[in-house]
């Protein structure tokens, strides 16, 4: 499925700061032009899987598809650099659409935060005592006592990052589940986490705050010292990335998973 039924011609160009990425936006800049994001038809991002998730949350409300240029490490969310034309480039595109995870994290002083996720929601220790969590599942407690040094909570697009380094399963887009992963667990030592749908209502409790503080993550937004974790995948927001034939980012998650 293609997003554009005729090549775009407005795009808005953005890139991380390092210097062959701006220069490379700007040699880009002066060949087809800078609509500003309100005229934009997509959004060129110009960067590494960090700032592919920056630009996510960023333009989160303009509903415009973003395609994304890798000029940092993994490059898992981008596409290699342009050798072709690029509005003939992007008419080919595939998009792949995601929602975030909306995490609500009580802390201490009994304030209240809020942030979203399309990458993963996780909690950890902020000192060397080990974290102790109560894990409710639906209003359903299912573990009482998780004691390890956090547990991850990733979408299928982020499924391959943190997640995957803390030994847990890759999930395909449209599968419509979310693996919920422990990060060093002590006890119960046999469990390895779960696989649970998208519709779920998550709920953490930390256990011996005082003693034991824990620190809440959304991608790149921290909040220390919570409490009380709450969260849910919002299918009311709906952010695009596009992606080369033949490249899709199905198809990347299911190449992952025979990678040696």
């Amino acid at each position: 499925m293609r997003f554009f039924d005729n090549p775009p011609t407005k795009f808005h160009f953005l890139s991380m700061d390092k210097p062959e990425a701006i220069q490379y936006k700007n040699d880009l800049v002066k060949k087809y032009g800078n609509a500003s994001i309100d005229q934009a038809e997509v959004i060129i991002c110009i960067g590494g899987d960090g700032f592919v998730l920056e630009t996510l949350h960023t333009y989160i409300n303009y509903q415009i598809p973003i395609y994304c240029i890798n000029f940092g490490s993994v490059g898992f969310l981008t596409n290699p650099k342009i050798k072709k034309d690029l509005p003939s480039l992007l008419q080919k595109t595939q998009p792949t659409c995601l929602h975030p995870l909306a995490m609500s994290a009580k802390t201490v002083d009994g304030k209240t935060h809020t942030a979203l996720a399309f990458n993963d929601i996780f909690l950890y220790r902020q000192t060397r005592q080990a974290a102790k969590i109560k894990v409710i599942i639906n209003h359903k407690i299912r573990l009482s006592e998780l004691i390890c040094d956090g547990i991850i909570l990733s979408t299928p697009a982020g499924s391959t990052a943190y997640n995957l380094s803390a030994h847990g399963p890759i999930v395909p887009l449209n599968s419509d589940l979310l693996p919920l992963t422990p990060i060093c667990p002590f006890r119960p030592r046999r469990w390895r986490g779960a696989l649970l749908p998208s519709t779920t209502l998550f709920q953490f409790l930390t256990m011996e705050e005082n003693k034991r503080p824990i620190a809440a993550v959304a991608d790149f937004t921290e909040i220390r010292d919570v409490v009380e974790i709450t969260v849910k995948e919002n299918k009311s927001i709906k952010s695009c990335l596009l992606f080369n034939p033949n490249q899709s980012l199905s198809e990347r998650i299911i190449s992952e998973q025979f990678s040696e």
